[in-house]
């Protein structure tokens, strides 16, 4: 990877979990693998009073607990800390940001770096609209123009919009100020390694492109699963609802990914045109059909990995008779050439039996000819397991005989583990992404026009669901959410797959 240029990552919301755990954590390791300049500086803007030496405190806190060794080195520390500074900011008030602009322009001048800006919006999506037309006032202000030197970036955590006019309307902002070429939509999953290893998987191997249709696979799952509930984000989270804050993003990219057609080139712009034309190919949901494709859960009281709740609708900041789902399972068509009729079951759910996120694309079931009179019950179908976490990596699933004098088959794994192979723990993805928006190598981040057309599927869903009145189907804390999401697929004959279940069954059959 190539050395980031000297800029200033500024962080808005910098007193925030995301800076802690990720943001602060991500930088460390940045510079501890010499790709972050030695004149960059670290600039963490919030609405919260700390001083230089305080938020350097809890930077240093954060980098020794969450990045990838676990563990902070004194002698790099020593060299970064005089880096990171801290300003107190009113997002809403001019003056506030002018004082900032003076400040970032002396520390620059007094590093003798450059003050090309990276701005990182790590706040509620409330505060969005303020600060980038502050910043779009300072710009203003400067005269500063997007194709000269120094350069003006930002980074905008999801949500990206609430549903297609929301989305439409701050695309419209941030393009009144900054080029589409400057903007920077983050999903960290598409930092995650598995998910960048998707287009080599299925690009880079030949054994793969030419089965890679409907013709051979015959379904493909992704889950997204996580075994704790809302905790203390009831008021946020009440306001979203799995649908918007998983499935609109992290699931759909997932899944542009796996359908994608060859992009022309490896560039950003190609990579993205085959994803915006996977969304505009879903089959259209209309509302009356949206409880017919999509399924919604609501978790009851319970326990679960040794959390007790007493229900969704008993958490803090939650609404009374709140209808917010917290588990969906969807039935999703892909219509075009290459996925013609081949389904894509998605879920995702809060309080579920594991940690999970993964695709497994199931191919069709081998003729049965000649085993269908010896063998008890059917082959099984050939599955590959892609991993995105925890442990990243692949795992190709095929039918082998069991030793010994009988026919006896059992499905077996060829498995690919990150961490086994490469004897690395593979980069935090916020380390990726960062690292990339300092390089301007958009190629992992959302376009505008991709967040519309992603909204464009999921709005009618939200306006059938609002017309059905039909309350979310409660499910126990630790099972795999409703009823109704094993019916969306056991129906069509099929079933959800887990990585890591018990294994199968040996299927025994007569020589």
């Amino acid at each position: 990877m190539a050395q980031a240029p000297a800029c200033v990552l500024v962080i808005f919301g910098a007193s925030g979990d995301l800076a802690r755990r990720k943001l602060i954590p991500a930088v460390y390791d940045l510079a501890r693998e010499g790709l972050l300049h030695e004149r960059t500086l670290v600039v963490g803007v919030a609405r919260t009073a700390l001083d230089n030496d305080s938020f350097r405190a809890v930077c240093r806190e954060g980098a020794a607990s969450f990045s990838r060794g676990r563990s902070v080195d004194p002698a790099l520390w020593d060299l970064l800390a005089p880096r990171i500074h801290y300003v107190t900011t009113d997002y809403g008030s001019a003056d506030d940001f002018s004082r900032l602009d003076d400040m970032i322009r002396s520390l620059v001048g007094r590093c003798g770096g450059a003050d090309n800006r990276l701005y990182y919006l790590s706040t509620p999506p409330a505060a969005f609209a303020p600060i980038i037309r502050n910043i779009g006032k300072l710009l203003a202000d400067r005269g500063a123009a997007q194709d000269q030197v120094p350069w003006q970036r930002v980074i905008i955590e999801k949500p990206f919009g609430y549903d297609a006019p929301s989305a439409r309307a701050l695309n419209d902002l941030l393009h009144a100020y900054f080029p589409e070429e400057s903007v920077f939509r983050i999903d960290h999953y598409l930092g995650k390694e598995t998910v960048q290893n998707l287009m080599v998987l299925r690009f880079a191997n030949s054994i793969f492109e030419p089965i890679w249709n409907y013709k051979y696979i015959d379904h493909v799952q992704i889950t997204v699963a996580e075994t704790l509930g809302v905790g203390d984000r009831g008021g946020y989270y009440d306001q979203s609802g799995a649908l918007r804050d998983m499935v609109q993003n992290h699931i759909f990219q997932l899944m542009a990914l796996v359908a994608m057609e060859p992009p022309a080139a490896l560039d950003a712009q190609s990579i993205r045109d085959e994803k915006v034309k996977v969304f505009r190919s879903i089959r259209p949901v209309h509302p009356q059909q949206a409880e017919r494709y999509f399924v919604r859960g609501q978790y009851g009281a319970g326990e679960a990995a040794g959390v007790r709740t007493a229900g969704y609708l008993k958490e803090k900041g939650v609404a009374t008779g709140s209808v917010t789902e917290t588990f969906v399972a969807a039935k999703i068509f892909i219509d075009n050439w290459r996925w013609s009729g081949t389904p894509f079951y998605l879920r995702t759910g809060k309080f579920l039996p594991r940690k999970i996120s993964e695709v497994v694309v199931r191919f069709r079931s081998p003729p049965q000819t000649l085993f269908q009179k010896q063998c008890e019950s059917p082959v099984y179908p050939n599955d590959l397991v892609i991993r995105v976490q925890p442990d990243e990596g692949l795992s190709w699933r095929l039918n082998g005989k069991v030793p010994g004098g009988q026919l006896n088959i059992k499905p077996v794994a060829m498995d690919f583990l990150y961490r086994t192979t490469f004897n690395v723990e593979p980069p935090d993805a916020y380390e990726r992404l960062i690292l990339d928006g300092m390089l301007g190598d958009q190629t992992l981040f959302i376009r505008g026009d991709e967040a519309e057309a992603a909204w464009a599927v999921i709005d009618p869903v939200e306006k059938g669901w609002a017309r059905a009145k039909t309350p979310p189907q409660e499910y126990a804390p630790g099972t795999w959410g409703p009823k109704k999401a094993n019916d969306l697929i056991e129906l069509d004959g099929r079933r959800w797959m887990h990585s890591g279940d018990e294994a199968q069954p040996i299927i025994a059959c007569a020589l």
